[in-house]
């Protein structure tokens, strides 16, 4: 006489279970909240990255969006001068180093005044140098997110890749159009990088 209970509670229990899992597959197709785009590079697009990838954004132009300190890095090609400084965002803080563009002489001429040769380590020059290079070619950049970002992110700020690029570690989004490559892993976001327009086309 003590069958029927029995039988009863475990079919509640079925129940119980089976509506559980009807919650958690109703949680995990809820709809997700559309992704933040950054709120900085909207404007960063506009004063830097479209001056950048048409091959005219000056060093005093990029002074004007970040400030930052000039670096002298010696190599067996002769010298890169790096301008670096830190991008305030509200979701942290962001590295840009930029590559100032120089000639054969120029850049013997700044492993000379500095008294560095190819092998040594790199040199802080300051300030005393941005005046005179004020009007110097920006060749490069690249942009470093404290930690990673959700991609999404980015596609937010700036759309979808024109180009998708498989890596040896990650994966690469191409906006030929901005001059910018963005380096991935998963849907991490690493660094940006951003060359003039025509230069990413050779590539």
């Amino acid at each position: 006489m003590k069958l029927p209970p029995i039988r009863l509670q475990h079919g509640l229990v079925f129940a119980v279970i089976a509506a559980l899992f009807f919650a958690w597959g109703a949680w995990l197709m809820r709809p997700q909240p559309p992704a933040q785009p950054l709120p900085w590079l909207a404007q960063w697009q506009a004063d830097v990255l479209t001056p950048l990838a048409d091959d005219r954004l000056s060093l005093v132009r990029l002074r004007d969006a970040v400030e930052g300190e000039l670096w002298l890095q010696p190599n067996l090609d002769g010298a890169r001068l790096l301008y670096r400084g830190e991008l305030q965002d509200a979701d942290g803080n962001w590295s840009v180093e930029a590559e100032v563009g120089l000639d054969n002489a120029e850049r013997e001429s700044l492993l000379a005044a500095a008294g560095l040769k190819p092998a040594d380590k790199e040199q802080p020059l300051g300030n005393q140098l941005l005046q005179p290079l004020a009007n110097h070619a920006i060749v490069a950049m690249t942009l470093l997110p404290t930690a990673p970002l959700d991609v999404a992110r980015l596609a937010a700020s700036i759309g979808q890749p024109r180009l998708t690029l498989e890596l040896a570690e990650g994966q690469a989004w191409v906006y030929p159009e901005l001059g910018v490559t963005a380096h991935l892993q998963g849907d991490e976001l690493y660094f940006l990088y951003a060359v003039p327009r025509h230069l990413l086309k050779q590539r």
